[in-house]
């Protein structure tokens, strides 16, 4: 089978195995079939597209909405990369899956408005598919609403209108998209399990995600409901998209 991408841009140790490790997990993958890239640590190979099955996308430090000026050189460097590949992405409809930085990628290439409204806080949240989410073939094994793990600063306040919505909750409208028929993104996290987001409130504690003293309600607040939905996705990208 022709190999699939996982493009990353965690700094950290722990939770970039992790994450690497989880997409293995509910992807059924193994190792030579899912080549991870590690962003943050030097810049994007050339990729072939036609020698893949798909990319996926897994979270991270970055904001799109960020003022440039408070962006990092290697921020500034990945978001133009990301420019780049996407233009070949969206333009040939290639299979594509961004999980939570996926919306702030795909979201900034198609002039979604990107802001600070609709942030949530780390927890598990009620998703709801729309009539269009429940007809993808995508979604065909996900549950009308589905409990999920968020925790992201920024979020897509409004959608262009080439983009579908798939799915939304509570507090944040715009929690999973689709461009054309094969380039998706979420803004929840489809990889993600309770040890493996726990491993991520301790390495980013100090990241703006909870005050000093919340750790403890951070904790129990992703404990407080079953989550097992999601990574169903992943598993579904596969069986769809590998070739």
């Amino acid at each position: 089978m022709k190999p699939f991408v996982l493009l990353a841009t965690r700094a950290e140790e722990q939770p970039a195995d992790e994450e690497y490790a989880l997409f293995l997990r509910y992807t059924g993958l193994s190792a030579d079939q899912l080549i991870r890239v590690r962003l943050e640590a030097g810049p994007m190979p050339a990729l072939d597209l036609d020698e893949l099955s798909g990319i996926f996308v897994g979270g991270g430090p970055f904001n799109a909405s960020d003022p440039p000026e408070d962006k990092s050189a290697v921020q500034h460097r990945v978001e133009a990369e990301f420019a780049r590949l996407l233009n070949e992405v969206v333009a040939r409809d290639f299979p594509f899956l961004g999980a939570c930085y996926g919306v702030g990628t795909v979201g900034t290439h198609l002039g979604a408005t990107i802001d600070r409204a609709h942030s949530e806080p780390i927890s598990v949240v009620p998703v709801t598919l729309t009539a269009a989410g429940r007809a993808d073939p995508l979604l065909a094994a996900m549950p009308r609403t589905f409990s999920a793990f968020v925790g992201h600063k920024e979020a897509i306040s409004a959608l262009p209108s080439p983009a579908v919505l798939l799915a939304s909750s509570p507090l944040c409208p715009v929690q999973m998209f689709r461009v054309g028929a094969n380039v998706y993104a979420t803004q929840f996290h489809p990889e993600l399990d309770v040890d493996g987001i726990t491993t991520r409130i301790h390495a980013y504690a100090d990241h703006g995600y909870f005050g000093a003293d919340e750790l403890e309600l951070t904790l129990a607040a992703v404990r407080r409901a079953a989550v097992s939905a999601p990574s169903l996705i992943l598993q579904a990208f596969v069986e769809r998209y590998t070739r």
